[in-house]
């Protein structure tokens, strides 16, 4: 059962939204995961779902999962491409990983509004900018 497993605190990871510029000198958004600690994080899950109204209606996107085996430390991993329209409703990013034989487990929300060009701050293991959460 859940609540027989002891998750851990989780420290030095964050999910980030980052603007880029694709080859073909179009902006695109993409969703990447950071390791900021000096130790490798071991079987990493991300699922993503977003979620929310717009005009009145109930909006409800898919269910992503994503599994990296190993990320090393002072690493990020592209997640996966988001589109700027989905800003309007709340976006999850729930986030599952081990440290040897212990697990850690965080939600990371994006609330609406909060992908806009004033939250935007350059993300330096990214090199571009973009919105951070830790």
């Amino acid at each position: 059962m859940k609540k027989d497993i002891d998750f851990h605190q989780v420290e030095g990871v964050s999910i980030a939204i980052a603007r880029e510029v694709n080859a073909l000198a179009q902006e695109e958004w993409n969703v990447y995961f950071i390791n900021n600690n000096d130790f490798y994080l071991d079987n990493v899950l991300i699922s993503s779902k977003g979620y929310g109204e717009y005009e009145g209606q109930e909006v409800k996107t898919s269910v992503l999962r994503h599994m990296f085996e190993q990320v090393g430390p002072k690493t990020a991993m592209q997640v996966e491409p988001i589109d700027p329209s989905l800003f309007h409703i709340t976006n999850e990013f729930w986030v599952s990983y081990y440290v040897g034989r212990n697990i850690h487990d965080k939600r990371f929300l994006f609330v609406p509004g909060s992908v806009v060009e004033e939250n935007l701050i350059h993300i330096s293991i990214l090199e571009k900018e973009g919105v951070l959460h830790s």
